[in-house]
């Protein structure tokens, strides 16, 4: 019985992970400023396996990494929208699709935003604060990525490692609002909404943009 305690608390931990957040002395004067949120596309990488990667390209890769970011940007589009539902948070979020469209007739390739100041892009967009940030996984939960993956290796196991490094900035000024980084290794769902959802909801009452 000891032994079985021992491991359930074992596979808790694994599954929480770890938590860093920053939060900005002056933040929520800045959420307060704000009205609109655009939710830019991750930098993501996926970390496979030696035996996994011989069997793609480099083009396969970066084509996977980037369904992985529009997936993941997708999904925490509408985990703010489900929280604006609720009354938790008050705040615009732009859609995905404007967001990726305007950057797109600006010149500005999507999957490479980190070029680009947050008051560039801010003004680009129209919006006052924006999201950008990195997530690296060694297994993707994209459909696209998914299917290419399982083809050649079946399903893959529930276990998996995750680094999810977020930042908000204000755009009026390049500040940076709140830092919040979470590892998780353990079971993460089947899409990128159970990922964000597992992601964010330790951090909704503790950043400003929320209630």
């Amino acid at each position: 019985m000891k032994n079985l305690t021992l491991l359930i608390l074992f596979i808790g931990a694994m599954a929480f992970g770890q938590t860093k957040l920053y939060v900005h002395p002056d933040a929520d004067n800045y959420a307060a400023k704000t009205k609109t949120i655009a939710i830019l596309p991750l930098d993501v990488q996926v970390k496979l396996r030696p035996k996994q990667l011989k069997d793609f390209t480099t083009e396969q890769i970066e084509n996977m990494e980037k369904a992985e970011a529009l997936d993941i940007q997708k999904g925490m589009h509408s985990w703010f929208l489900t929280r604006k539902k609720r009354g938790t948070f008050t705040k615009d979020v732009q859609t995905p699709a404007r967001t990726n469209a305007i950057l797109t007739k600006a010149g500005i390739d999507i999957h490479n935003v980190t070029e680009y100041l947050p008051s560039e892009l801010g003004a680009i967009l129209g919006v006052e604060c924006v999201v950008m940030g990195s997530f690296e996984t060694s297994k993707p939960m994209s459909d696209a990525a998914g299917i290419a993956i399982g083809v050649l290796f079946g399903a893959f196991a529930a276990t998996n490692n995750a680094v999810c490094n977020l930042d908000f900035y204000n755009v009026e000024d390049d500040e940076l609002v709140v830092n919040y980084l979470k590892k998780i290794s353990g079971s993460l769902g089947t899409d990128a909404q159970d990922l964000i959802n597992i992601l964010m909801r330790k951090v909704t009452r503790r950043i400003p943009y929320t209630n």
